[in-house]
């Protein structure tokens, strides 16, 4: 879990959603506005995705 808390692509997915979260809030809702949103959940899937695919390298480095 660490290694989700501390991650610089999480933290920043993350703290990137306040700004779709102030465009939805105060912008036209539009096309564009789905497709913020989609492509902050896109971004937070790779960056979790990463985070999954790095432990799994480590695991395999250290071996038994």
């Amino acid at each position: 879990m660490r290694r989700f808390l501390f991650n610089t692509s999480i933290l920043s997915a993350l703290f990137g959603v306040f700004g779709v979260v102030q465009s939805t809030r105060r912008g036209p809702r539009d096309w564009r506005l789905i497709l913020m949103w989609i492509s902050w959940g896109l971004t937070v899937a790779i960056a979790v995705g990463t985070v999954v695919k790095d432990a799994q390298t480590n695991e395999l480095e250290e071996g038994p």
